[in-house]
């Protein structure tokens, strides 16, 4: 069961736009940019780290397409790899 109440959600959302405050289109320029060298420039879905991908992943959703399915245990096991255990009562 999701423990995740609409106002943790609104709140990590909010959150994240504040420390995040590249729009998608800035980041994906930046991170292609960056990642080019004289010698060789990487694929455009390459470019840039991972974590800075992923943050471009998110930067290009809406909050509803992040809202995961109650019980979705990819999800839950995802979280649970960066240390959060998202059903451990708070």
């Amino acid at each position: 069961m999701d423990r995740t109440t609409a106002l943790e959600l609104d709140w990590l959302w909010d959150d994240f736009h504040r420390v995040v405050n590249m729009t998608s289109q800035e980041l994906g320029t930046w991170l292609r940019t960056s990642g080019a060298g004289e010698n060789s420039e990487p694929l455009p879905e390459r470019a840039g780290t991972e974590t800075g991908r992923k943050v471009l992943a998110i930067l290009g959703k809406r909050r509803t397409d992040l809202e995961p399915a109650a019980g979705d245990s990819a999800w839950r096991r995802r979280l649970m790899t960066l240390g959060h255990a998202p059903l451990k009562p708070a």
